[in-house]
């Protein structure tokens, strides 16, 4: 068996979640007639359709986007609030992929009723809505393995990759001893707790099909005891995961209830296992998009957002004193500066560009070394007596 193991978000214990696959060509019509028929009968408090994203939306639109969003509230054992989110994606050949994803307030009980239940009519013969995800099979029904070896080992392989610690349903393979009538065809899910019938798909091998069903399960390190059976581990393989006490030995398809098989199965739905892929976008937007609020809720958020204002009221008045005051000291460090530099205090008017220029010339003629023009009518005269600085001989 591998043993790898992972460190992806774990499902939250309060968190059921489950996808599959809608073959018909009116997810909407189905779902809210659903909708409304619990809303009418009390089963849920209410539901809400949220605008998706069009496929016309062109180049632009991810390719994660859902065109059909539905909340859902109810109430389990009475008084425990149960949000549930279902997003619809567009169209393919398998048909419209669906995700479903619900969290109570505490942690979730299997035998609560099945989230499933409150978007789809899970009582009607032949529903649309219940493919497994991976391999397109029934959920809760029984799949015969196909004929030919090499399309049961092709589909082992797909639930080995789409089960467990990377797929949002279980995976189950059960060996008939031989072959069963009428009491033998109960599907497991019947037998499931409420919490679990619409998240196992049963696979059953026929009496001549042992050998090929275990050489296809060689790489998951599991085997099926003959008349027995085998939850898939998948991969990664979920923490706690021992292929010795997901395995039972003996599976009576009598009519009666399988005690092991169901013990194995609802053991192996509480093992922490990692989110699959895409679990985590869908599980965020049921807790931020989430919009199905009571007036208490509607209230609750206001108040949130009050304080929150208040708080970034607070932080921007603070923001502004401290920068009033550090505008304040850098104005009285300026003011020290230009006083210990002898400049003008900054309320003195500055000199206009003639004045300069005239004082400029003034501080030229007066500086060291100038000569003043001597004043007229005395240009031609002699040294005054005395002068020794003469160069004419004495008598």
């Amino acid at each position: 068996m591998p043993a790898s193991r992972t460190t992806r978000p774990v499902i939250p214990p309060s968190v059921w979640l489950t996808a599959g696959r809608y073959s018909g060509t009116s997810a909407h019509d189905v779902l809210r007639r659903t909708l409304r028929r619990r809303e009418d009968r009390g089963d849920i408090d209410s539901f809400l359709e949220l605008p998706g994203e069009p496929p016309e939306a062109g180049p632009g639109r991810r390719r994660d986007a859902p065109d059909l969003v539905f909340q859902a509230r109810a109430r389990v054992a009475g008084q425990v609030t149960v949000r549930a989110r279902l997003s619809v994606g567009p169209g393919t050949r398998a048909g419209r992929p669906w995700v479903l994803v619900a969290e109570a307030e505490q942690p979730w009980d299997l035998l609560w009723p099945s989230p499933a239940g409150m978007f789809w009519p899970v009582d009607e013969p032949d529903p649309e809505w219940n493919h497994d995800a991976a391999t397109g099979l029934r959920l809760g029904e029984i799949s015969p393995l196909p004929g030919e070896d090499k399309a049961v080992r092709r589909l082992m392989r797909d639930c080995a990759r789409h089960t467990g610690g990377n797929g949002w349903n279980i995976h189950v393979v059960v060996h008939e001893a031989m072959t069963t009538d009428e009491r033998g065809r109960v599907p497991l899910s019947h037998w499931l707790p409420p919490g679990l019938r619409h998240r196992v798909v049963e696979h059953r091998a026929a009496p001549h099909q042992l050998r090929v069903v275990n050489w296809a399960l060689r790489d998951c390190g599991v085997e099926v005891p003959r008349g027995g059976a085998v939850v898939l581990p998948g991969g990664p393989v979920p923490d706690g995961y021992d292929a010795g006490e997901f395995s039972v030995r003996a599976v009576f398809l009598d009519g009666t209830r399988p005690a092991g098989l169901v013990d194995a199965v609802t053991r192996f739905a509480a093992l922490p296992r990692p989110l699959p892929a895409g679990a985590g976008t869908a599980l965020t937007a049921l807790r931020e998009d989430w919009r199905l609020l009571t007036l208490e809720e509607e209230l609750a958020r206001e108040r949130r957002l009050v304080s929150l204002y208040a708080e970034a009221l607070e932080a921007m008045t603070t923001s502004r004193d401290l920068y009033r005051e550090a505008a304040e000291s850098a104005r009285e460090a300026l003011a020290a500066y230009r006083e210990a530099a002898g400049a003008p205090p900054p309320g003195t008017p500055a000199a206009s560009p003639v004045r300069r220029l005239t004082r400029t010339f003034e501080r030229l003629r007066s500086g060291p070394g100038a000569r003043r023009p001597p004043p007229p009518g005395e240009e031609r005269r002699g040294p005054p007596p005395g002068d020794t600085g003469s160069t004419s001989s004495g008598p």
